[in-house]
């Protein structure tokens, strides 16, 4: 088993690094303090060519696929991780086009008519330098009463056919993106008879369609570049070539392709590199206005080789899971998957107060990154489908029933 990058990953990673350390960093904290959405780092994930990452390469783009793209958005998030959770977004729209897609049995009516609508969403990004938010949370979700009586309890926004093309009433929170991205890829159930999954749409919805509206405050603890508020979608019009991808593929996708789930998890183990990195560079005195070497004690040196140990075990165990990702996984898989998630999320939150008690009170001053960090941190163990929570109970429920 070799979990090693492929050169041609090297190289990416090398790219997202580089741009990571050298224009998202130095902007970060502004951007934490003021709420504010990273148009700047956008700019260079254009410039980069790194918007196009999982952009098919006959259409122009890096041809990235799952594995590489978790690996480049871990480096991504060593310069600011709330720009790499909102790069999530858009990358995961990508792939969903084409390589989560592929194995799926679809009448070839049906792909080619796929085909031709992603190719001219794909030169969009290329061309245009579009990008895509993904307004998944809401609060009809899985379990939760039919309130639209739409036939399904997975997606609380509704879809109904009109003269050709599909009205789409909604509400979304936590909204990465809101206001910023060119399109959002909406899930939505269509008002029709038979089971959810068969009728469930995903629609790319542009930020200015009449009917969307953005709307409350972005005032959080962690992750506030993300601006994420709130989305109504009120009798929003779409046409018939605003599906991202053919009716019913998203219902299978969220059945069958269960490792879409971890992609933001790259983001929380890049958090926790940066945290790592600082921390040598804090206790060294290498960091900025630290000025010299801080007297670091036996103690001191024993709690930065247990963050060491806890990174690179968590990243194991991560990367062994994103090499399984496939359609259909086995239960086992999943349950890595799981297990690979949880260990990101209560990783994340450990590493980051490790370096904060490590680095004593002058941490917590704004002018150092690591209080910064530590709150961005709290965010892994929140964000839907899969929040600590959730992902423990299936867990348990899974092996219970094995």
């Amino acid at each position: 088993m070799d979990l090693r990058p492929s050169p041609r990953q090297q190289g990416l990673m090398d790219l997202a690094y580089q741009l990571a350390v050298e224009r998202f960093a130095p902007r970060a904290a502004d951007l934490d303090r003021d709420a504010t959405f990273p148009f700047d780092d956008y700019d260079d994930l254009r410039s980069s060519g790194l918007l196009a990452l999982c952009v098919p390469e006959e259409h122009g783009g890096l041809g990235a696929d799952f594995e590489t793209y978790c690996l480049v958005s871990e480096q991504l998030a060593r310069g600011n991780a709330a720009t790499a959770l909102t790069f999530n977004m858009h990358c995961l729209t990508m792939l969903m086009m084409g390589p989560l897609m592929q194995g799926l049995e679809l009448p070839p009516e049906v792909r080619d008519r796929h085909q031709v609508l992603s190719a001219r969403r794909y030169r969009e990004v290329v061309d245009q330098g579009v990008f895509y938010g993904q307004p998944h949370s809401e609060p009809v979700e899985s379990g939760s009463q039919d309130e639209l009586e739409v036939g399904g309890r997975r997606f609380g926004t509704r879809a109904e056919r009109v003269a050709g093309e599909f009205v789409v009433n909604g509400n979304k929170f936590f909204v990465s993106s809101s206001g910023a991205a060119d399109y959002f890829s909406t899930p939505a159930l269509l008002v029709a008879d038979g089971p959810w999954e068969e009728r469930t749409l995903y629609l790319s919805i542009p930020r200015d369609a009449p009917g969307v509206e953005f709307s409350g405050d972005w005032d959080p603890i962690g992750m506030r570049a993300t601006a994420s508020r709130s989305m109504t979608l009120k009798d929003v019009r779409a046409p018939e070539d605003a599906e991202i991808l053919p009716r019913g593929v998203f219902g299978q996708l969220y059945q069958r392709q269960p490792h879409l789930f971890i992609t933001f998890s790259a983001t929380f183990l890049g958090l926790m590199q940066a945290a790592y990195d600082y921390t040598v560079s804090y206790l060294t005195g290498r960091a900025p206005g630290v000025g010299s070497p801080r007297s670091v004690s036996a103690t001191d040196s024993n709690v930065l080789a247990e963050m060491l140990f806890t990174l690179e075990a968590t990243r194991a165990l991560y990367y062994r899971a994103v090499s399984e990702q496939h359609l259909d996984p086995s239960a086992d898989c999943v349950q890595r998957a799981r297990a690979a998630h949880v260990q990101v999320q209560r990783a994340v939150v450990t590493l980051t107060g490790e370096a904060m008690r490590v680095c004593g009170g002058r941490a917590m001053l704004r002018q150092h990154p690591l209080e910064r960090y530590y709150r961005d941190a709290r965010a892994a163990a929140v964000m839907k489908p899969w929040t600590q929570d959730l992902t423990i109970e299936a867990a348990g429920v899974a092996a219970l029933q094995s």
